[in-house]
C-alpha cells in the first residue's frame, strides 16, 4: 500500500487515548479474577467507530487499515501492562515485605520489564513471523481477521461496534446502579452454603469472561468450586481452620483460603509446568530447536542500542529498588530473553501466553541460585513476566502488520509509546485501587489469585515446606501430582481428546477464588454456548464484541468508583 500514512498523529493518539481507558480495565480484572483480556479487537473497532463519522463529517482523511493497525498496536500494549507485575509479583513483595513502591519508582520498574519484551519480540520477528514460519498466532489472526472483514463490509463493523456498545452500556449501567445506587440482591442457591460464598454476583464483566473462556474452562472453574468451597471448605471450617467471631451470616473466605490456596496454587503450578515442559520437549524435538535461536532481525544499530538501553535499565533498577546482588540481576536478562523466546513460540501455537508458566520457571530457577531469597525471587522472576507479556502481544500485532504490508519498525515504536502509556496509567490505577494491599488482596472482594500464586510459591523457595500450614501439606502434594498428571494428558493427547478433559488449572484457580465468581463465570460460558447452538453464524461474528463490552463497561466503572474514593481520602487529608 505505498504513500498510505501509517505512523500518523491521531493513530498514536488514538491507541494512547484507548490504551489509557483500557489498561486499568486489566487491572480491575486481573486483581478480581486472575485474568486479563487481549484488547486488540476492541481497540480496533472502537478506533473505526471514532474516526469514521468524524472523516465524514469534518472531511478528513479516511481512517485506513494502517492507521488502524498503529492504533489497535499502541492500545493492546498498553492494556498488557498488567504482565510488568501490576497484578501478581508486585503486590506479592509488598504483602511480603510490608513496603509499597510510590508511584515514579512503579511507573519505571513495570515500564523497564515491559520494554524489553519489545526488542526480544524485534529480534524473533524473522523466524517466528516471517514467510517460512508455520506459527499461526491465533490471537493474532483472529484481530487480521476482523481488520480485513470490517474494512471489505461497512454494515459488519456497524454490527460489531453496535454489539460492543450495547453490552458495554449495560454493564455500566448495572455496576453503577450496585455502586452508588442500591446494593443489587444477591442470590444464593443454597442457603448455608452462603458462608462459603456460593453466591451468584449480578456481575457483567465475570459472565463476560465466562463467554469468553468457553464452556470446558467455564466447567472446570464450577467443578473445583464445588470440590474445594461445597466439599472441603465446611469440613475444614472450625476443627483444622480457626474461625473468627462473627455472626453466621458472615463470609468465611478470608480464613478458609489461606489453606484452600495451597492445594489450588499446587495444583496449577503442577499442570502449568508439566504442560509447558511436555510441550516444549514436543515442540523442540519437530523443529530441532531452530526457533530458539536469536536471528538477526535487523542490519541497523537502533534495534541493538534500544535492547541494551532496556536491558541495562532492568539491571540498575532490580539493585536500585529491591537490593537484588548485581550478579542476580544481569542473570535474570539472559534467562529473560530465553523465556520470552519460549513464551513467543508457545502464543504462535496456541494463542495463550503462558505467564503463569513463565514466572514459575523463573521462580524455581532463581529459587536455586539464590535461596532463601523471597524478594529476589519474586521481582527477578517479574523480569521474565513482563519481558515475555510484551514480546507475546507484539508477536501478534507483527502478524497483522504482515497481512496489511506494515512496518515492523513503526509497529516496535507504537508498542512502545503504548508500553510508556500503560505504565503510567495503569499504575496510578493499581495505586488507586489498592491502596493498602494487606488489608485489601486476598479478600472476597479483591481474591487476587495471581498474588496469591506467586507470593505462595515466593515463600516456598524462600522458607521450604514451613510455610505450608501443616494440614494442608498432603492435599498440597495430592494436588501437585494430580496437577502434574493432568498437564501431562493435556499435552501428550491428541487435540480432540484433550478438549474433553477438564483444565487442571481452572480447577486449581477456583479453589483460590470465591465460588460466586466461577458460579457466574460459568453462567457466561453457559449461555455463549447456548448462543453459538442456536445462531452459529451470529455468535461467532459477535460473541468477542459482547463479552469485550460487558468486561470493559463493568471495569471502566470500578476504575471510577476506586479513584472517586482515592480523591475523597486525599481530600480528607
Amino acid at each position: 500500500m505505498p504513500g498510505t500514512r501509517e505512523l500518523t498523529g491521531r493513530a498514536l493518539a488514538t491507541g494512547v487515548l484507548l490504551g489509557a481507558l483500557l489498561a486499568p480495565c486489566n487491572v480491575y480484572s486481573g486483581l478480581r479474577i486472575g485474568w486479563s483480556f487481549n484488547m486488540s479487537i476492541i481497540a480496533l473497532l472502537a478506533s473505526i467507530a471514532l474516526w469514521r463519522p468524524l472523516s465524514r463529517a469534518f472531511g478528513l482523511r479516511e481512517w485506513n487499515r494502517l492507521e488502524s493497525n498503529i492504533g489497535q498496536t499502541t492500545a493492546s500494549s498498553a492494556a498488557s501492562i498488567v504482565s510488568g507485575g501490576l497484578v501478581a509479583p508486585i503486590p506479592a513483595y509488598t504483602l511480603i515485605t510490608g513496603q509499597q513502591l510510590a508511584l515514579a519508582p512503579l511507573i519505571a520498574w513495570v515500564f523497564a520489564v515491559s520494554l524489553l519484551g519489545v526488542w526480544v519480540a524485534w529480534y524473533l520477528r524473522p523466524a517466528l513471523v516471517g514467510p517460512a514460519s508455520q506459527l499461526r498466532f491465533p490471537e493474532g489472526l483472529a484481530t487480521l481477521e476482523t481488520l480485513l472483514d470490517v474494512f471489505a463490509h461497512g454494515a459488519e463493523a456497524s454490527r460489531r461496534i453496535a454489539a460492543l456498545g450495547l453490552a458495554a452500556l449495560l454493564s455500566a449501567a448495572t455496576r453503577w446502579v450496585d455502586t452508588f445506587v442500591l446494593l443489587l440482591p444477591r442470590w444464593t442457591p443454597v442457603e448455608g452454603l452462603a458462608r462459603f460464598t456460593f453466591v451468584f454476583e449480578p456481575s457483567w464483566l465475570l459472565a463476560g469472561f465466562g463467554a469468553i473462556i468457553g464452556l470446558r474452562v467455564g466447567l472446570s472453574l464450577f467443578a473445583g468450586a464445588l470440590l474445594a468451597w461445597g466439599l472441603i471448605a465446611p469440613r475444614i471450617a472450625g476443627p483444622v481452620v480457626p474461625l473468627p467471631d462473627a455472626d453466621a451470616g458472615t463470609s468465611l473466605f478470608g480464613p478458609l483460603v489461606e489453606w484452600l490456596l495451597w492445594p489450588g496454587v499446587s495444583l496449577m503450578v503442577g499442570a502449568t509446568l508439566s504442560s509447558f515442559v511436555v510441550g516444549l520437549w514436543r515442540t523442540r524435538s519437530t523443529d530441532s530447536g531452530r526457533w530458539l535461536r536469536w536471528p538477526a532481525g535487523s542490519a541497523a544499530p537502533w534495534p541493538a542500542l534500544a535492547f541494551a538501553a532496556a536491558a541495562l535499565l532492568t539491571v540498575l533498577l532490580q539493585r536500585l529498588l529491591f537490593g537484588i546482588d548485581w550478579w542476580i540481576a544481569l542473570l535474570a536478562v539472559p534467562l529473560a530473553v530465553m523465556l520470552a523466546t519460549v513464551a513467543a513460540r508457545v502464543v504462535g501455537d496456541t494463542g495463550i501466553p503462558p505467564i503463569g508458566a513463565i514466572g514459575k520457571v523463573s521462580q524455581l530457577s532463581f529459587g536455586l541460585a539464590a535461596p532463601g531469597q523471597a524478594v529476589t525471587n519474586l521481582m527477578t522472576a517479574n523480569v521474565a513476566g513482563g519481558a515475555a507479556g510484551q514480546c507475546a502481544d507484539l508477536m501478534n500485532d507483527f502478524l497483522v502488520g504482515r497481512g496489511i504490508g506494515a512496518s515492523p519498525a513503526r509497529q516496535a515504536v507504537a508498542q512502545s509509546v503504548g508500553i510508556v502509556t500503560g505504565s503510567v496509567v495503569g499504575a496510578i490505577a493499581y495505586l488507586a485501587l489498592i491502596p493498602d494491599p494487606a488489608a485489601t488482596l486476598l479478600t472476597e472482594q479483591w481474591p487476587a489469585p495471581a498474588v496469591a500464586t506467586w507470593k505462595a510459591v515466593a515463600e516456598a523457595m524462600a522458607h521450604g515446606i514451613d510455610s505450608v500450614p501443616p494440614s494442608a501439606r498432603a492435599a498440597m502434594f495430592i494436588a501437585l501430582f494430580a496437577g502434574a498428571v493432568a498437564g501431562v494428558l493435556e499435552a501428550s493427547l491428541p487435540a480432540r481428546f484433550a478438549r474433553r478433559l477438564p483444565s487442571a488449572t481452572a480447577f486449581g484457580l477456583a479453589f483460590v477464588i470465591p465460588a460466586s465468581i466461577s458460579m457466574t463465570m460459568t453462567a457466561g460460558a453457559l449461555a455463549a454456548a447456548a448462543f453459538a447452538a442456536v445462531a452459529p453464524s451470529l455468535a461467532a461474528r459477535v460473541t468477542i464484541a459482547i463479552a469485550a463490552g460487558l468486561v470493559t463497561g463493568e471495569s471502566l466503572v470500578g476504575v471510577f468508583a476506586a479513584f472517586a474514593d482515592w480523591a475523597g481520602a486525599a481530600g480528607a487529608r
